[in-house]
C-alpha cells in the first residue's frame, strides 16, 4: 500500500505542470486557427504555398489548419497607381512627356495571388499595361487632340487676347477630331480587357501632365520668343507710325494756329498804325511846330545812345533843337476888364 500511495503521490505532483502545457498548447493551436478579416480586406488560405478553398471576403471569425495553412489579405479598397513620366512620340513625330495616374482595385483575390502575388506584382503589371496603352493611343494620335478637348472651340476673341502668332494661330484653329477626353475613355476602354485574368478592375486612368521633353521644350520656348518678339515689333512699328501721324496732325494745327494768330496781329497792327497815324494827324494839324519837335527828339532817342558817334555839320538842321539860342518873347495876353472896371467905366 505505500509503494502505490508513493506512485499516486508523484502522478499528482506532474498533473498540474502537464494541464498547465496543454491549456498554453490549446491557447497557441485556437489562436493559430483562427484569423479575422474586416470590411476593408479579403483573404486567401493557402496550404504550402497552394490556394485553398474560395476565397473569404466576409467580415467576421474564420478558421485554418494551424502550423499548416497561412492566410494571405488582400485590401478590398481603390488603389492608387501612378506611373513614371514616359517620353512619347505623336504622330507628327513631336516628342512629349506623358504622366498618367489610375485607380484600381482586387475584385478576384484568388486570380491575383495565383498571377501578380502581391500589390507590389500588381502595379508591375499595371506599369507594363497602362504605359505600353498609353504609349500606342499618344503615339497615333497628333498633338492636338491630346491636349484639347472636342467640343472646344477657339474665337477671334480668344486669339486677339492671347496675341498668339501665325504658327499658335494655326494650330490652336486645327480641327479637334476626338480630344482628350475621348482618348482617355479609348485608353481606360483597352487597358480594362486586359485586366480580368489579373484578378484586377482598373477604375479609372487619366493624365497628370503633359509636356515637351527638354530638347524640344528649348526650340519652343525659342520659337515663342520670336514670335512675341515680332508681335512687339508690329505693335512698335504700328505705335510709331501713329506717333507720326499725331505728330504731323499736331504741327498742322499748329500752323494753323499760328497763322490765324498772325493774321490777327497784323489786324490789329494795321488798326493800331491807322490809329496812330490819325492821332499825329491830328497833333500835326494842331499845333505843326510841336508836332515836329516831339518828333526830333523821338528820332534823337531811337538814333542817339551809348556807343553811338553821329558826325554832322553844325548848320545841320536835325540839331536845330539842341542850339543855344534866345527864347523867344512871349506876347502878352490881353486881360479883359473886369465887370468893376466896366462898371466905373
Amino acid at each position: 500500500m505505500s509503494i502505490s500511495f508513493r506512485r499516486s503521490g508523484g502522478f499528482r505532483q506532474y498533473l498540474i505542470p502537464l494541464m498547465f502545457v496543454l491549456v498554453i498548447v490549446v491557447v497557441i493551436v485556437a489562436r493559430a486557427s483562427v484569423f479575422t478579416i474586416d470590411e476593408a480586406t479579403q483573404a486567401i488560405v493557402v496550404q504550402f504555398g497552394a490556394p485553398v478553398g474560395d476565397p473569404v471576403t466576409e467580415p467576421g471569425l474564420h478558421f485554418r489548419i494551424p502550423f499548416i495553412q497561412e492566410v494571405r489579405k488582400f485590401d478590398k479598397r481603390l488603389l492608387s497607381w501612378d506611373g513614371d513620366p514616359n517620353q512619347v512620340p505623336t504622330v507628327e513625330e513631336q516628342f512629349i512627356s506623358v504622366d498618367t495616374t489610375a485607380r484600381w482595385k482586387i475584385v478576384d483575390p484568388l486570380k491575383f495571388l495565383q498571377s501578380v502575388q502581391d500589390e507590389a506584382g500588381g502595379r508591375n503589371r499595371l506599369n507594363d499595361i497602362l504605359d505600353s496603352v498609353v504609349r500606342d493611343k499618344i503615339a497615333s494620335s497628333p498633338l492636338v487632340n491630346i491636349v484639347r478637348s472636342k467640343d472646344w472651340e477657339v474665337t477671334e476673341e480668344d486669339l486677339q487676347r492671347t496675341m498668339t502668332g501665325e504658327r499658335e494661330e494655326e494650330i490652336l484653329l486645327q480641327k479637334v477630331e476626338t480630344g482628350r477626353g475621348e482618348m482617355v475613355r479609348d485608353i481606360l476602354k483597352t487597358a480594362q480587357q486586359q485586366m480580368p485574368q489579373y484578378g484586377i478592375e482598373l477604375v479609372d486612368i487619366q493624365i497628370k501632365r503633359l509636356d515637351y521633353v527638354e530638347s524640344v521644350q528649348q526650340q519652343v520656348f525659342e520659337r515663342m520668343i520670336a514670335e512675341r518678339q515680332r508681335i512687339a515689333e508690329q505693335f512698335r512699328s504700328e505705335g510709331q507710325g501713329r506717333a507720326s501721324e499725331i505728330e504731323g496732325e499736331t504741327e498742322r494745327m499748329l500752323a494753323e494756329i499760328k497763322s490765324e494768330a498772325q493774321k490777327e496781329a497784323e489786324i490789329i497792327r494795321g488798326e493800331a498804325d491807322a490809329e496812330v497815324t490819325r492821332i499825329y494827324s491830328e497833333a500835326f494839324g494842331s499845333d505843326p511846330e510841336f508836332y515836329s519837335f516831339l518828333r526830333t527828339l523821338e528820332s534823337y532817342s531811337a538814333s542817339l545812345g551809348a556807343g553811338v558817334t553821329a558826325i554832322l555839320s553844325s548848320d545841320s538842321d536835325y540839331f536845330r533843337y539842341l542850339k543855344s539860342e534866345a527864347p523867344a518873347p512871349v506876347p502878352a495876353v490881353e486881360q479883359e476888364p473886369n465887370e468893376t472896371e466896366t462898371d466905373k467905366q
